[in-house]
């Protein structure tokens, strides 16, 4: 192990236990085959499981171990993937034991679930994820259409149909290029309300949903039900809102608490709604000090 890495984790660590007051060990070594040490104390009122989406750790990617050791040392037992890392299913399955990690959820590419839906099945069952998701739907740079909605309908529905039938469940994460104004609402209502609720779920990235002008609680009140899982993200007090760009730098991302969004009131909205997947995505610069912050702060949270 680096020495630069291993003072990170150290420091991850005494975050959680100082914020959450963990009673715990220290994370162990980076290269270390032990299993994943219990998650930081729930203090708060938000008790429904807390996994990472692996993208947090990308800087870390290239070595899995390392990356895995990592996560779940910060106290995090379950997470949500982002590719195989070079991997085979079978390699990265076994990397993911060897963690003490369960993969839940795993995000995929447009093309390959439209093109090699096979690969992308027998992928997820190797992993023993639940939920099967894509996080982008091509458009032109001139932005997200009319057309591009009413065609992501149709693409939806037939996903969701391909992977219900295995015993997976699809579902589309907003990335904020979608609340394009449309009739008496935007796009992103569009296709909430023609894409089949037995067949289609949705994943709240709060940062996308945030960064467009969108209200993520009146979005889980209009849509209830609809929503299954959830990015937390958050950005810059300060940083403007309306922008449907889909990205910020990321500078202006911040760990949680330390943000704009209201996440007592978002969280009880949530779990009342029955969202059943919570994944901390960092993409903030330094996200091996923050994830850890994120956690505490979120264990140690209390409901007004």
């Amino acid at each position: 192990m680096k020495s630069s890495l291993a003072t990170e984790l150290t420091f991850a660590c005494a975050l959680i236990f100082a914020m959450a007051g963990c009673g715990r060990s220290p994370a162990p070594p980076a290269d270390s085959t032990a299993t994943a040490t219990p998650p930081a104390t729930v203090a708060g009122d938000f008790r429904a499981p807390l996994g990472v989406q692996l993208w947090s750790f990308r800087t870390l990617s290239g070595n899995v171990p390392t990356m895995l050791s990592t996560i779940s040392g910060m106290g995090f037992t379950h997470v949500e993937t982002a590719g195989l890392y070079g991997k085979t299913r079978t390699e990265f399955a076994e990397a993911l034991r060897t963690a003490g990690l369960k993969a839940t959820s795993m995000h995929v590419g447009y093309d390959d679930l439209k093109n090699k839906p096979d690969s992308v099945i027998a992928d997820a069952k190797a992993l023993g994820v639940e939920y099967v998701g894509i996080a982008w739907y091509p458009h032109d740079s001139t932005g997200f259409t009319p057309a591009n909605a009413r065609q992501a309908v149709q693409d939806f529905n037939a996903f969701g149909k391909t992977l219900k039938a295995v015993g997976l469940k699809f579902f589309y994460h907003n990335h904020g290029y979608e609340p394009v104004p449309y009739g008496d609402g935007t796009l992103l209502d569009l296709i909430i309300k023609e894409t089949d609720p037995t067949l289609v779920s949705f994943e709240m990235d709060v940062l996308w949903t945030w960064l467009p002008g969108q209200d993520p609680v009146g979005l889980i009140a209009k849509y209830p039900g609809r929503f299954k899982l959830m990015h937390i993200k958050d950005m810059k007090p300060g940083q403007p809102r309306g922008s449907l760009a889909g990205g910020i730098a990321d500078s202006l991302k911040v760990p949680i608490g330390a943000g704009q969004v209201d996440w007592p009131a978002l969280l009880q909205a949530a779990e009342r709604d029955g969202f059943t997947e919570f994944y901390i995505e960092d993409e903030t610069t330094d996200p091996v000090r923050n994830a850890p912050q994120s956690l505490a702060y979120l264990r140690g949270m209390k409901y007004r």
